[in-house]
């Protein structure tokens, strides 16, 4: 057979939600923040709405009214200023005059200071998760690998980019730093909304899998030095990918109002 594998990118699959389909996702979302008891207003609708940006649900430039956020989560307008008042402050939305708030942009300038964080990070994960993963541990990583490499085979780039994050998350859950965990989630958010972003504008990241087998071959190696500056690497050359990709795509049609 010669049919060819439509490619599933964010651009076909998440850019162009309408209301109803924003509203399902949000309550899709709220349905997991009820089976984990979360009933605070306010930060039901901080958490809802950081995941619809997140996953572009809510794109860049997307202009977030409080009258709809707060018809579509089922709640006053009160909390869900609260929240877009906390998102403001951790630089997922911007307040712009007369007009009010909007997600924010992904700003090559930003998300070049992230990366630089992260890299950091990542590597210091890397190394520790080498000396503390279990071998089944480590099978985890293996398993996830494989994953990724059957969305590429099935062109499933959405699928591809969440495998991708779950296998350097799960790094630094090997490292077993709480306070690692904490810095590295106030900034994967981001890197994972520009990943999402530009996927469709990157070269297919069969790369990355190459780069994830090597890195998982020289854990179960026990050489964690040289996990340290691979994952470093496998950073930077992601980093350079997403910010040319950023730089060569045009504008939304949000950005541009």
């Amino acid at each position: 057979m010669n049919s060819q594998k439509k490619t599933q990118t964010p651009d076909s699959n998440t850019n162009s939600l309408d209301q109803s389909d924003l509203a399902q996702a949000f309550r899709s979302f709220l349905s997991t923040l009820d089976v984990n008891g979360e009933s605070r207003l306010p930060q039901r609708a901080y958490l809802a709405i950081r995941n619809a940006i997140r996953h572009l649900q809510l794109p860049p430039g997307k202009t977030v009214l409080e009258r709809e956020m707060a018809e579509i989560l089922g709640m006053s307008r009160t909390p869900v200023r609260e929240s877009l008042v906390r998102l403001e402050t951790e630089g997922w939305v911007r307040l712009i005059p007369r007009r009010g708030f909007i997600v924010a942009p992904l700003v090559a300038e930003d998300l070049q200071q992230i990366y630089e964080v992260v890299e950091s990070l990542d590597g210091v994960a890397g190394r520790l998760a080498t000396d503390r993963a279990t071998h089944e541990e480590l099978n985890q990583l293996q398993h996830l690998i494989e994953e990724q490499e059957k969305a590429l085979e099935l062109n499933d780039l959405l699928a591809w980019t969440d495998l991708d994050d779950q296998f350097h998350n799960y790094i630094v859950d090997l490292a077993q730093n709480p306070r690692l965990r904490g810095i590295v989630d106030s900034q994967s958010d981001q890197l994972y909304r520009a990943r999402l972003y530009t996927i469709g504008y990157r070269p297919k990241p069969t790369h990355s899998v190459i780069e994830h087998k090597a890195i998982l071959a020289v854990m179960r190696a026990g050489e964690p030095e040289a996990v340290r500056t691979m994952l470093q690497s496998h950073r930077y050359r992601a980093r350079k990918e997403i910010l040319e990709a950023l730089q060569s795509m045009p504008p939304s049609p949000e950005e541009t109002l």
